[in-house]
């Protein structure tokens, strides 16, 4: 009886081993932890361009940076330079330019024109100096004062010409190149014929030469003539006087001549 306990005991034991044992094997393997991704970090932002402070130390462009403040125009080209992906090409008269502008004068036009012709020297996407030269065949070229102000380009020889209507001028310096603003020098203001109309006075013809009139102490040339005849009279009576001279001394040699036969 206590060997049939003993063999009971010893068997259990022996079960709940063997039992364990194959728990223990037939677990599953535990899982493999997993190396996140890196997030690749963000593109930087691209460099705020202040338009402003380029013309300032630029130029000297201070009459059109006078003009982009006063008409806010200045505001819409820090937003397409800045704020979109076509970026901004502007065309930007000298000083000069502006003070060579008799007529039409800028004084004339109402708040609203002198704001479009600001904005007609912008175009609404960034150009290099080679990309003109596919422009040329585009025809005319819409600029951002809107779809009636448009500009006409052409490139000789690497020189790029534009074409207004009222303006013929060219690029003479690039001020600032750099995608997304383009600035350049031109030589002129651009007048539009949206605002002026098709009326393009002409090119004034060159000032004919001055006259030169005769001083009044110079002789004129009927005095020099009277002059010339005047200094002639002398000359003419001096040779009547040797003819008389010579007819009296003839007359008296032949009364001597004809006294000698009588005596």
């Amino acid at each position: 009886m206590q060997f049939s306990r003993n063999f009971m005991i010893i068997c259990s034991a022996l079960l709940l081993c063997s039992s364990l044992t194959y728990g223990q094997t037939a677990s599953p393997p535990a899982p493999v932890a997993m190396t996140p991704t890196p997030t690749p970090a963000p593109a930087p932002a691209p460099e705020y361009v202040n338009l402003t402070y380029l013309l300032s130390v630029a130029g000297p462009f201070h009459t059109f940076l006078n003009y982009l403040e006063s008409t806010k125009v200045i505001d819409t080209f820090q937003s397409q330079a800045n704020n979109t992906e076509q970026g901004i090409t502007i065309f930007v008269p000298k000083d000069d330019s502006f003070k060579g502008l008799k007529k039409p004068s800028l004084s004339n036009l109402s708040d609203d024109q002198l704001k479009s012709l600001i904005l007609f020297h912008a175009l609404p996407k960034y150009y290099a100096l080679a990309d003109f030269n596919d422009l040329r065949t585009k025809g005319p070229i819409t600029t951002l004062a809107g779809g009636q102000y448009t500009l006409n380009f052409t490139d000789d020889s690497g020189t790029v010409h534009l074409d207004s209507g009222w303006s013929k001028t060219k690029v003479s310096s690039a001020v600032h190149s750099t995608d997304p603003v383009a600035i350049y020098q031109v030589n002129k203001v651009l007048l539009p014929e949206a605002i002026f109309g098709t009326d393009i006075p002409p090119t004034p013809a060159p000032s004919p030469a001055p006259d030169i009139s005769p001083s009044a102490d110079s002789p004129s040339a009927d005095s020099k003539e009277g002059g010339s005849l005047s200094k002639a009279l002398p000359s003419d009576s001096a040779s009547h006087r040797v003819m008389k001279l010579s007819i009296w001394s003839h007359l008296v040699l032949a009364v001597l001549g004809g006294l000698v036969l009588l005596f």
